[in-house]
């Protein structure tokens, strides 16, 4: 007992005593310390007093599908701030392979009776998933909040940069530079911002009266490999720019061209997706769509905390506009493209 309320004592930055005081229910302790000390029980994995428990924990889920892309570190660096600024502390669940699912993250996270959970990609965004865990969260209701994808049925609000403004905004760019086989590079069949992004660019190709050949679509998973692969189909068959799903993918795609002794973006321009770190610092430097990562995690807890509070929040999707970063890989089509 005497080594668990040191631990707690440390870990909330208050004496001893004072924990003592928390876990029986004593007077004396602000609201703010008492909070703090319930948040560090646990952080440390320790069960409260029988008396306490019917207070759901100060903490949240942020549930991320990966951490080497690095969108998703970015959005939990975001996330995980706005989060601290409410005293609310962040539980980062990651999808590792053969590792915990999602499913079993989600049981662990019930089990420390957390706030609310925000994911920032996951099965959300699969049509195909098995999306039972989530109904499980709007039973127990649960706040929650989706990032860039929604599921039709649940009323969990949604945050999400505009997929059809992004195509649109790459699609005009590469055409304005002379390209006419452009290609796509999505994710998988069932992810929901890949389905997005294809039907905004058929769209655009047909307002522009250009045409998307269904050939010139290839997916991959969202992985640099996965993109080389993708992209080199795609050269194939005489593509000279390449719209990608995420950086990754984009990245991918230039090494394809290198591969085959071409250059970017003389032979070929590649336009990304996120604008995540270091995208500045590549050979040559990407030209991506940039998602307005600050804002839209911010608003993602601003709804969770709508919802704790009690607040009507709003049900759907918010869009948030992107902005098209162009740098040096995409360029003129030459003539011997």
């Amino acid at each position: 007992m005497t080594r668990r309320l040191a631990q707690v004592a440390r870990k909330a930055g208050v004496s001893e005593a004072t924990v003592s005081r928390v876990l029986n229910e004593r007077p004396g302790v602000s609201e703010a310390t008492r909070q703090s000390v319930l948040t560090a029980l646990d952080v440390l994995g320790y069960e409260r007093p029988t008396q306490l428990r019917g207070e759901r924990a100060r903490l949240v889920g942020l549930v991320l599908p990966e951490l080497q892309n690095p969108i998703f570190p970015a959005f939990a660096e975001v996330i995980g701030g706005a989060l601290a600024q409410q005293g609310l502390t962040p539980v980062l669940c990651t999808q590792t392979k053969n590792g915990v699912s999602e499913a079993d993250y989600m049981e662990l996270l019930l089990q420390q009776q957390v706030s609310g959970v925000v994911f920032a990609g996951g099965h959300f965004a699969q049509a195909d998933a098995d999306h039972g865990h989530y109904r499980r969260l709007a039973e127990r209701k649960i706040p929650v909040v989706f990032i860039n994808a929604s599921i039709t049925g649940l009323d969990f609000p949604c945050v999400s940069c505009d997929d059809a403004v992004a195509v649109e905004q790459a699609w005009r760019h590469l055409a304005s530079l002379g390209h006419e086989r452009i290609g796509l590079l999505l994710g998988p069949l069932d992810h929901m911002p890949s389905r997005r992004k294809l039907r905004a660019a058929r769209g655009v190709a047909r307002a522009m009266g250009m045409t998307l050949d269904d050939a010139l679509v290839e997916r991959s998973l969202f992985s640099l490999e996965g993109g080389q692969a993708a992209a080199s189909r795609l050269l194939d068959k005489g593509t000279t720019g390449i719209i990608c799903a995420s950086d990754p993918l984009a990245l991918g795609a230039i090494r394809a061209a290198r591969r085959r002794g071409l250059s970017v973006p003389e032979d070929l321009s590649v336009v990304g997706y996120d604008d995540s770190a270091f995208m500045t610092c590549t050979e040559p430097p990407l030209s991506t769509v940039r998602q307005p990562i600050e804002a839209m995690g911010r608003a993602a807890v601003e709804l969770l905390m709508a919802q704790l509070q009690g607040s009507r929040t709003h049900l759907g999707e918010l869009l948030f506009e992107p902005e098209l970063v162009v740098r040096g890989s995409t360029g003129q089509l030459t003539a011997s493209a």
